[in-house]
């Protein structure tokens, strides 16, 4: 029997996403490590307590490029073989990207390719559409850009503000990334 795939989940909040994650792992996936580019991340206290391995650095004062090259070393030396973005809110370099190709993928807010970057929900609500939703995608140098490998839809109720929109597809999120994560990683 071959070991589970190692993944690595990224966070910058409360990793919720994360949460959902680590709860569906065992059968599918091994978590060894979440790393988080803010140190008084939510999600990393929950983390800990789960006895899950951490790191945590702010790239503030110290560039972009020392940050992802001790994330980079932080992950290697857990074991790391995939990345799971979960609400990580800082862009990864084109370098960092490459290093990881075909093996980092991100929930994203939107039925991607609409709506790629911020402020999903409202820019949804904004053009009148019937449905939003979120989608599970590769992570690629272009932003919100890789292949799409899930997706859920959520209806655009009346009198829905972003608020509301966002409530009901993070409950769509928590679904649907471990699912799908399992089936890439079986692929």
């Amino acid at each position: 029997m071959s070991a589970l795939p190692k993944v690595a989940i990224l966070v910058s909040g409360r990793g919720s996403n994360m949460q959902s994650l680590v709860r569906a792992a065992g059968d599918g996936y091994e978590v060894v490590v979440v790393a988080s580019d803010r140190p008084e991340a939510a999600g990393l206290a929950w983390a800990r307590e789960q006895g899950i391995p951490t790191f945590a650095l702010s790239p503030k004062g110290i560039g972009k490029a020392a940050y992802e090259a001790a994330l980079d070393a932080a992950l290697r030396a857990a074991g790391a073989e995939y990345i799971a973005l979960a609400g990580y809110m800082r862009l990864l370099s084109d370098r960092f990207v490459a290093d990881w190709r075909g093996r980092i993928v991100n929930i994203h807010p939107s039925l991607l390719p609409k709506y790629k970057g911020l402020d999903t929900h409202a820019r949804a609500i904004e053009a009148g559409d019937a449905e939003a939703g979120c989608s599970v995608h590769v992570v690629t140098e272009e932003l919100d850009g890789g292949a799409v490998l899930g997706q859920a839809n959520v209806p655009i109720l009346p009198g829905d503000d972003a608020e509301t929109l966002a409530s009901r597809v993070l409950e769509a999120e928590h679904q649907l990334y471990p699912r799908v994560l399992k089936e890439w990683l079986a692929r």
